[in-house]
């Protein structure tokens, strides 16, 4: 069921307790029966007969208030505001009894907010809160309502830097395209389209790719083996582009009325979808999914049972067997009462966008923010204009460096396009994000290699993410993000890992960084670089923080059990080399303390101080010298 249907079920419910056990207006028995008619088809969802059949109920009766009034809820339900509103003044106008005024005046309050009226609705709702007593859950939402209200009077006048633009028709080619995602490159755009708006008309997933001048080229459909004669749409895809999750509704094997299915791409060629199971979905309604840059988190709407509201964003997390666990809900720090939808994880992992009716707002669906903290969820805050006004926004995404954000901008239903704004500086999240990307390969063959690459916060031990290379390809893309210094290992079975470091404390330039991998297998000989273990200048005490590398070669000696290693000290050419023999013997053998403190048997160790004797970098430069600054782990013959 769409959205239209279920908002004319709920106020056809509505009209009906309002004139149930009241008289009409009309004695005309022609106008009562082509009144009785039309109400009969609007509740089915067929407005143009439920409008025709009105329009003769009113010919037949000018002062006929109850036809206006049913009018102005099927123009509502078709987000035709304007006719709506004089239908219910029409209604309003015709009609002394106080009991249906206040109905007037609540469904007028909300009809002038759509339309961004804000003084008009206003009036309407205070007058209905005034007046109603009864109501409780109506009296809410028009308290509610009133506090858009509020927000949009004040809020609206508010200067605003951000530059937005309609993409060109070449990716708006369609009547309706919504919900779009990028991969962290920002090199291609995946969104739904739909050639019309009946309950008929197919969604289908397309992909608009750039070419070299970065120019969007015509959508594409993403594959046919996601792609059916069936619904396909609100799709996420993990940053590097390799992990899709879409919603389809009937047609392929499912628990529920729509379900979530994934799909894996590798080399060029996407899988066959595979529903995500009962963990997640249910006998209800699931979609509109987003995932983290990893790939390894799922947050969704659903309108099962258990929530807050009618409509609820739910998620759900990857287990280390790769099987999605118990969907849980957010909370009420972000679902309300009413209706939660399109939720968006940024690629940091801490800023969570969705759109909600059931906060102050500028009227419809307004698109809000809220910020991970230690114990859940910021307070939600509205994105504001002009990214939000009066109309349904939804569907938000914002570029891995907070740069640009695509939304749709909808036409009273009839119409949508996908918008891009600039954000500016002032605006921007806090915490953004930058990439790394590249091949990993075999180092003597050249082989592209399916490998783990894991981020871990060396500060918290904490794993920010992990991702696994094209098995075709080789290629990989993980994704940083400001605030922090980061350990990324890349490993593979019967290879030594490799450990590279990145430190984005304070990191100001977001330029992607592409970085090439060769694995050396894991035989005599083979060498790697521990660039996460760090001492103090002149000091062989290792820092807290070395503590995530040195678990990283606990475990690959625990995996590798027939493997010596020797644990080689480095150093430059500063100072005398007496000196910096025996400082890098020490630093070798707190390594070695270490290590065999924690497990490892120590005649599978070995240790040797260098000093300056084996540089790997030019001592003539402070990088160089960087370089030289090391510890190295050596498989022994």
């Amino acid at each position: 069921m769409n959205r239209a249907v279920i908002l004319l079920f709920a106020v056809s419910v509505a009209a009906s307790s309002l004139y149930a056990q009241q008289p009409l207006s009309t004695r005309s028995k022609k106008a009562i029966e082509l009144y009785t008619e039309a109400d009969n088809y609007r509740v089915r969802g067929q407005h143009e007969t439920a409008i025709r059949l009105l329009d003769q109920a009113i010919e037949k009766d000018k002062n006929f208030a109850e036809a206006y009034y049913r009018r102005g809820l099927v123009y509502f339900t078709r987000k035709d505001y304007n006719r709506a509103i004089a239908d219910f003044e029409k209604g309003l106008s015709l009609t002394q009894d106080p009991n249906r005024q206040k109905v007037y005046w609540f469904d007028l309050g909300e009809a002038y907010l759509a339309t961004g009226n804000y003084a008009k609705a206003g009036d309407m709702l205070r007058k209905f809160i005034a007046v109603e007593k009864r109501n409780q859950q109506k009296l809410n939402r028009a308290k509610t309502l009133l506090k858009s209200v509020e927000f949009a009077s004040s809020a609206r006048s508010s200067p605003s830097n951000f530059k937005q633009r309609q993409l060109s028709d070449t990716v708006n080619a369609f009547p309706l395209q919504y919900f779009p995602v990028l991969t962290a490159d920002q090199q291609e755009l995946i969104f739904t389209r739909r050639l019309g708006n009946s309950g008929d008309d197919d969604e289908d997933l397309v992909v608009s790719r750039k070419d070299a001048q970065g120019r969007w080229q015509p959508p594409v459909s993403i594959s046919d083996n996601i792609n059916s004669e069936w619904n396909e749409g609100t799709c996420t895809i993990s940053a590097d582009g390799r992990k899709l999750i879409f919603t389809s509704c009937l047609g392929r094997p499912g628990y529920g009325s729509c379900d979530l299915f994934q799909s894996e791409k590798v080399g060029d060629t996407w899988s066959v979808p595979q529903n995500l199971g009962p963990n997640v979905n249910s006998s209800d309604w699931e979609s509109q999914p987003s995932l983290s840059a990893d790939g390894r988190t799922l947050y969704f709407v659903s309108d099962r049972s258990g929530g807050y509201g009618r409509r609820d964003i739910w998620v759900s997390y990857l287990d280390e067997n790769n099987q999605w666990t118990k969907a849980v809900n957010l909370g009420k720090s972000v679902n309300t009462q009413f209706d939660e939808i399109s939720p968006f994880i940024h690629a940091n992992n801490r800023t969570l966008y969705f759109a909600s009716n059931g906060l102050p707002g500028y009227g419809g669906y307004d698109i809000y923010y809220v910020e991970r903290t230690g114990s859940g969820w910021s307070e939600p805050k509205n994105v504001e204009a002009p990214i939000n006004d009066h109309e349904d926004q939804f569907s938000l995404y914002i570029t891995a460096d907070g740069t640009k954000g695509y939304y749709v901008q909808e036409d009273a239903g009839a119409s949508s396009r996908i918008m891009e704004v600039t954000i500016p500086e002032e605006a921007r999240l806090r915490f953004r994000s930058n990439y790394v990307t590249g091949i990993v390969t075999d180092r003597q063959t050249g082989k592209p290699l399916a490998a783990d690459i894991e981020l871990i916060d060396i500060n918290t031990n904490e794993r920010e993410s992990v991702v696994v290379s094209d098995s075709v390809t080789g290629e990989y893309l993980i994704v940083l993000t400001q605030g922090s210094e980061y350990a990324l290992y890349v490993s593979k079975k019967g290879y030594l890992f490799q450990s590279l470091n990145f430190n984005y404390s304070e990191v100001e330039d977001f330029e992607p960084i592409l970085l090439n991998i060769q694995l050396d297998r894991a035989e005599a000989g083979s060498v790697s670089v521990l660039k996460n273990v760090f001492f103090d200048t002149d000091r062989y005490d290792l820092k807290e923080k070395s503590r995530t590398e040195l678990h990283k070669v606990i475990r690959f000696l625990q995996d590798n059990p027939e493997i010596r290693v020797e644990i080689g000290g480095h150093t430059d050419n500063v100072g005398s080399d007496p000196y910096n023999r025996q400082l890098s013997e020490r630093r070798a053998q707190a390594v070695f303390t270490y290590l065999s403190d924690n497990g490892v048997d120590p005649a599978r160790l070995k240790t040797k101080g260098y000093g300056p004797d084996r540089p790997v970098g030019d001592n003539a430069t402070e990088e160089g010298r960087q370089l030289n600054r090391r510890i190295e782990f050596r498989i022994l013959p």
